[in-house]
C-alpha cells in the first residue's frame, strides 16, 4: 500500500518534534540556553569538527530553532531548512552560499522593493552581477545566463506586479545550465504553493506570512531540495 502523506496541517501541528521522554509535553520547549555542556573533551572536538550532529552554541543552533527549521523543511517538502532573523538575510544567504566576486546571477525585473535594493546596490558592491530579466518570457533567463552565472531568481508571485511566471519553464532553464533556481514564496507560502515541487532548488519563506499572524514576529526560513543539496 502507498505510504500515507500527512496532511498540511498535521505537519504545521507536529512536524520536527517528538515529545521529550522526561516530560512527554505536547507542546516544543523554548530553550533559552545560549550554551551546552559537552560530555567530554573529545564530544566538544567531535562536535566542532563536525563529525557529529548535537549543540554547540544557539546562534549555531539551538533546539527549538531546529524544530521549526525541520517543520518549514516538511512543509516545503525539502530535505532541510535554516531559520535566519528576516526575508532579506535569507536571500542574502541563499545567494552568497552560492554566487561569489566575479559572478552573477539571473533575476526577474519584478521584486520586491527590498529585494531590488539588495540586487541592485548590495550586492554589486561585494563583486557579485545581478542581470534583470523580464521573467514573463522564461527564455530571457536562458538568454541572460553565461559562465558565470550561479542561480536564477524569481517570485512565485510577483510584489507588487502579482505576475505568476512559468516555474517549470524556467526551473527547466535552470536545470540544464546545471545551476539553482531561487524562487520567493512569499506571496503564496507552502500551503497554496510548494516550488520545490516545480523544479525550485530553494525557496525562502517568510514565517511572518506562513505560521505567523499579527505577533509581529519578523523571521524567515529557506528550505532547500534534495537536488540543491546534492549539487549547490
Amino acid at each position: 500500500m502507498p505510504e500515507n502523506k500527512l496532511s498540511l496541517d498535521t505537519l504545521a501541528l507536529h512536524a520536527g518534534h517528538t515529545p521529550d521522554t522526561a516530560t512527554l509535553s505536547r507542546a516544543v520547549p523554548i530553550y533559552q540556553t545560549s550554551s551546552y555542556v559537552f560530555k567530554s573533551s573529545d564530544h566538544a572536538a567531535k562536535l566542532f569538527a563536525l563529525e557529529e550532529p548535537g549543540n554547540i552554541y544557539t546562534r549555531i543552533m539551538n533546539p527549538t530553532t531546529d524544530v521549526l527549521e525541520k517543520r518549514m523543511a516538511e512543509l516545503d517538502g525539502g530535505v532541510g531548512a535554516l531559520a535566519v532573523a528576516s526575508g532579506q538575510a535569507a536571500i542574502t544567504y541563499a545567494v552568497l552560499n552560492i554566487a561569489q566576486a566575479g559572478q552573477n546571477i539571473v533575476s526577474t525585473s519584478y521584486l520586491y522593493g527590498g529585494t531590488y535594493n539588495l540586487f541592485h546596490y548590495t550586492l554589486p558592491k561585494l563583486g557579485i552581477e545581478v542581470k534583470f530579466v523580464d521573467s514573463s518570457d522564461a527564455e530571457n533567463y536562458r538568454n541572460a545566463i553565461d559562465e558565470n552565472t550561479r542561480l536564477i531568481y524569481c517570485e512565485s508571485v510577483g510584489n507588487p506586479k502579482n505576475n505568476v511566471d512559468d516555474i517549470e519553464a524556467i526551473a527547466k532553464i535552470a536545470h540544464d545550465a546545471g545551476i539553482p533556481f531561487v524562487v520567493d514564496n512569499t506571496v503564496t507560502t507552502p500551503f497554496l504553493f510548494r516550488p520545490l515541487d516545480h523544479g525550485a532548488g530553494n525557496s525562502p519563506n517568510p514565517t511572518l506570512r506562513t505560521t505567523v499572524s499579527d505577533s509581529g514576529m519578523r523571521s524567515a526560513v529557506f528550505p532547500i531540495s534534495s537536488r540543491c543539496a546534492l549539487n549547490c
